[in-house]
């Protein structure tokens, strides 16, 4: 039988200089935008907030801009990304965040892999229609 595919979101928070709030992860080191697995009995937004408050400490507004949907071939997990704007909180780490910190569309490109880099870019640059992309959890397919 085939394994489902889980459902996750991240939200890329932009500021004023159109910079993306980047964490760097607990677990890997990774540098990417802050997210996760839906929980059963939530929603999306509801798990947009509660993911990106738990990893930066920061309350997102709501609704937040849909700019794209990622399909991680290799882990069957499908990523809805949205840009947000942060409206309450102050950036700090947390049990699953090693750093934070805000960075330009040249400094994403050099500091997360491909699969990851595409979600922060398309929501600097509020693709509309949302972006629709395949990886396989590192590069693009």
């Amino acid at each position: 039988m085939d394994r489902p595919h889980s459902v996750s979101v991240a939200g890329v928070i932009v500021d004023a200089q159109n910079r993306a709030l980047l964490i760097q992860r607990r677990d890997n080191g990774k540098w990417e935008p802050p997210g996760g697995v839906l929980e059963r009995e939530e929603t999306i937004p509801e798990a947009l907030q509660r993911e990106v408050l738990e990893e930066t400490g920061i309350k997102i507004a709501l609704p937040a801009t849909l700019t794209g949907v990622y399909k991680n071939m290799t882990g069957l997990i499908v990523s809805l990304v949205f840009r947000c704007q942060a409206a309450d909180g102050t950036p700090t780490t947390g049990d699953e965040t090693r750093a934070l910190r805000w960075a330009t569309r040249e400094e994403v490109s050099d500091l997360a892999d491909e699969a990851y880099a595409i979600r922060v870019l398309d929501a600097l640059d509020a693709a509309s229609p949302p972006a629709i992309r395949a990886h396989d959890g590192v590069k693009l397919v």
